[in-house]
């Protein structure tokens, strides 16, 4: 029997998301981090210290190595020049979510990761959870019908003013930090979007503080909402005509669901999960680069496009526009 080759990987970014990202690590069999490379170079050191790999003096000696793949953990404005020149650089690409700041860079990425012949895939976490899966699985053998609508939402009150969230020069704002999420969700269960309707608001630094986006979808429509400045509940619903599904609190980390039928019939799914999380998808990209795929079943190119999409819509509707753009 041959030997599972090990990943080896490469980290752009040294903040929380990164560390989330280590600490999943260590629960996915044979990869590891080799190099890590951040701007801030004392954050690098305390992450080296903490979860291993060599520091970096530069992107150029990161790409240069021999790392397989680079997981790109910074803020939302640099996704897309960071992606490329890693696909450029012969290494495939796990971006955290949202991929790009707008469909244009998503596709420009794209285009590159094609020319290269690289994997690459927008770190969208949920469908990869036990929970998820097995709410799949569930549904296929004892369906609610054809999902016509999707409800989800959040909206957190608590994060700090000076969070990168409220950063305009940096792409922040509650659709591509929370919303992205949401849209997930609906055109994993409802198809491509055909129309986005959007309210909300500009906070006092540019970015989207709330919004409400209701879209109509190939299977259906959906419901949606995401915020900075308000607390809402962050559980889902999904509809048929034959019963629903209630996704608990944190949908986006899923434990439970309750699936009621209309016959009168309840099926509680309890499914924990282990390593934060992100240990699922990181899996699941391991397991593409050595099976030498470069597009996830899961979570598709095309999902990626469609998700930028809606968010591009709901943000020309409130007026926001990145530096740049």
């Amino acid at each position: 029997m041959s030997e599972i080759r090990t990943i080896k990987w490469g980290v752009v970014g040294a903040g929380h998301i990164a560390r989330r990202f280590a600490q999943g690590l260590a629960h996915v069999r044979d990869a590891r981090i080799a190099r890590v490379w951040s701007r801030r170079g004392e954050s690098v050191a305390a992450f080296v210290e903490r979860y291993g790999g060599d520091a970096c003096d530069s992107l150029d000696a990161l790409l240069a190595s021999d790392v397989d793949a680079v997981y790109i953990a910074t803020l939302n404005d640099s996704h897309a020049q960071y992606a490329r020149a890693a696909l450029l650089a012969g290494k495939h690409v796990l971006c955290e979510k949202p991929a790009t700041l707008n469909r244009r860079q998503l596709e420009t990425v794209l285009e590159t990761a094609r020319a290269s012949q690289r994997l690459f895939m927008e770190a969208m976490k949920p469908p990869f959870f036990p929970l998820y899966r097995k709410l799949r699985a569930h549904l296929q053998d004892d369906p609610i019908g054809p999902v016509g609508l999707v409800r989800a939402g959040c909206s957190m009150a608590n994060v700090p003013p000076d969070h990168p969230s409220f950063s305009l020069a940096e792409g922040g704002g509650a659709l591509l930090d929370i919303g992205i999420y949401e849209m997930f969700l609906a055109v994993d269960w409802l198809g491509a979007p055909l129309d986005v309707h959007t309210l909300g608001r500009l906070g006092r630094s540019g970015v989207d503080t709330f919004a409400s986006v209701h879209s109509r979808h190939e299977a259906g429509v959906a419901q949606l909402f995401c915020g900075l400045d308000l607390d809402g509940k962050g559980d889902a619903l999904l509809a048929g005509p034959h019963g629903h599904v209630w996704i608990h609190e944190k949908w986006w980390n899923p434990v439970r669901a309750t699936v009621s039928y209309v016959d009168g019939r309840v099926v509680e799914l309890n499914v924990p999960f282990e390593g934060g999380g992100l240990n699922y998808e990181t899996e699941h990209f391991c397991e593409l680069i050595r099976a030498g795929v470069l597009e996830s079943p899961v979570m598709t190119h095309a999902k990626s496009l469609q998700m930028v999409s809606m968010t591009d819509a709901a943000r020309a509707a409130l007026g926001l526009v990145f530096p740049g753009e």
